[in-house]
């Protein structure tokens, strides 16, 4: 028997192994990639804010006390409201708390109004904003935090 053909013998099965490694792996990322795909929720269905239990606000403060808005976006989101946006309101002379439906559902408004403590419920739909409720600060809820922290 000559080296050259027991060398072959020696090395065939090393290569078998190695392409059988190699289809191995492919397999397995052909269904992973399979799987991830499955698996994965759609994007465009859950991509609208405000769809299922998940209440978005944008918090204004209409007041001059600063930081308010940031103290009440706190508070809303220990009670489990997504506040997506805080920051100052057009004018900073609101008396009351305007609690504001934009999608036309003054329920969510109401869980809104209920978690602050104070406000007046409001239903002005917008297509434009993509959340549930607007949040307009006024003095009533600078006195109802100052008292509560």
């Amino acid at each position: 028997m000559s080296s050259h053909s027991r060398r072959s013998r020696v090395l065939e099965p090393s290569r078998r192994l190695f392409l059988t490694t190699v289809a191995g792996v492919l397999v397995l990322l052909v269904l992973g990639a399979w799987w991830m795909l499955r698996v994965s929720p759609d994007i465009s269905a859950s991509g609208i804010p405000g769809e299922g239990n998940r209440i978005t606000v944008e918090v204004l403060n209409g007041t001059t006390v600063n930081g308010l808005a940031r103290q009440v976006t706190r508070q809303l989101r220990r009670r489990g409201i997504d506040v997506v946006y805080f920051g100052s309101a057009a004018s900073p002379d609101a008396d009351s708390t305007l609690v504001i439906a934009r999608r036309g559902d003054t329920a969510a408004a109401g869980l809104v109004r209920n978690a602050l403590g104070v406000g007046t419920i409001t239903d002005e739909p917008s297509a434009q904003l993509l959340l549930d409720v607007t949040v307009v600060l006024g003095r009533d809820a600078a006195r109802s935090v100052s008292v509560r922290n």
